[in-house]
C-alpha cells in the first residue's frame, strides 16, 4: 500500500545532541530518542568514501551503546541522493594496492557488521539516487521511506565487480529470488513505484513531506517499549536464518525479559489509568 504524507504520531521536540566525529562527511545527532545519521558528501551525491565507512561504524557503535537512542534514521545530505554508491574517485589512491584493499575491506566490513548487528529499529530516509552500496545500506534498515523521484539499482554487472553474498541474500529475502536476479542481471535502474510494488521500499512520501513523515514514524517507534521492539526485531531477523543457525533460546530470554520488566508494569498501569505509558527500557 502506498503511503503519502501519512501521520504516524507526535512527540514533543527536544534539543539535539551532536555526536563528534573526525570527518565532516558523516554527521550524527540525537533528538528526542531518534539517532540521525547523515551521509554528508552532496558534491558527489553522497558517494561513500573510506572515511565515511569508518564514520558510519563509529556512529552506529555510539548509538548502540546510548540508551537515549531508541530508533536510528539514515539519510543523505542534499536533495540528489541517499547514497549513490562507492566513491570510485578515491580507488586509485585508497584501493589500488593489496594493502590498501585489505584496509578498505576491513573498514567497510566493520561498518557493515554494525549495520547488521545494531538491535535498535533502523529507518532509511531516501530521496534521489540509492545505488549500489547505497542500496545495500538501505536494505540493512528495517523500514525504508522514499520520495516518488527516488531511483534504485545495483550496477555491478556494468562494472564487472562481484557483489557480496550477504547483500544478495538480503535482497532476495525482500523481493524474492526472481526479482533479485532481474535487478542483478539487468543492472537497470528502478523507479520508486516499481520499488514499492516489489517490496524494496515500504512507503512513498512527497519530497516536501518526507522528513516530517519519517520523524513522526520514528517518534511513534521511540515511544514504544524498547525491550519489546528489540525482541520483535531479533525474533524476525532470527527467523530469516537457516533453522540450524537460529538461537531460539536467546529469543525466549528476550521475551521473558519483557514480561519481567518495569516497562510491562508501566504498560499495564497506563492501560488501567487510560493514559500514555512512559517506557524506560527497563
Amino acid at each position: 500500500m502506498q503511503n503519502k504524507s501519512r501521520r504516524f504520531g507526535k512527540r514533543e521536540q527536544s534539543e539535539r545532541t551532536k555526536v563528534k566525529l573526525e570527518s565532516d562527511k558523516m554527521l550524527a545527532d540525537i533528538d528526542d530518542g531518534i539517532g540521525w545519521v547523515t551521509f554528508n558528501h552532496p558534491a558527489r551525491r553522497n558517494a561513500i568514501s573510506l572515511e565515511m565507512w569508518d564514520g558510519l561504524a563509529t556512529i552506529l557503535e555510539t548509538f548502540q551503546a546510548d540508551d537515549a537512542v531508541r530508533v536510528v534514521v539514515l539519510k543523505g545530505a542534499g536533495e540528489q541522493a541517499f547514497v549513490s554508491g562507492a566513491d570510485i574517485s578515491e580507488f586509485d589512491t585508497k584501493r589500488s594496492t593489496a594493502a590498501q584493499k585489505e584496509t578498505y575491506a576491513k573498514t567497510m566490513s566493520a561498518a557493515n557488521r554494525w549495520l547488521a548487528k545494531i538491535d535498535k529499529p533502523m529507518i532509511a530516509m531516501i530521496q534521489g539516487y540509492c545505488i549500489g552500496g547505497g542500496l545495500a545500506i538501505a536494505l540493512s534498515a528495517d523500514i525504508r521511506f522514499a520520495t516518488p523521484d527516488s531511483t534504485f539499482g545495483i550496477p555491478a554487472a556494468k562494472l564487472g565487480l562481484g557483489y557480496e553474498y550477504e547483500g544478495l541474500v538480503r535482497l532476495s529475502q525482500l523481493v524474492g529470488p526472481a526479482r533479485a536476479k532481474d535487478i542483478m542481471f539487468s543492472a537497470r535502474f528502478i523507479e520508486a513505484e516499481e520499488a514499492l510494488r516489489m517490496d524494496l521500499i515500504n512507503h512513498i512520501c512527497a519530497r516536501d513531506k518526507l522528513e516530517s513523515t519519517v520523524r513522526e514514524y520514528a517518534s511513534l517507534v521511540a515511544a514504544n517499549a524498547p525491550l519489546t521492539v528489540k525482541a520483535a526485531k531479533a525474533a524476525i531477523n532470527e527467523g530469516q536464518k537457516d533453522p540450524g543457525q537460529r538461537d531460539l533460546q536467546a529469543i525466549r530470554t528476550m521475551i521473558d525479559n519483557c514480561f519481567d520488566s518495569e516497562d510491562y508494569k508501566e504498560g499495564r498501569l497506563a492501560f488501567r489509568e487510560k493514559r500514555k505509558p512512559v517506557f524506560k527500557g527497563e
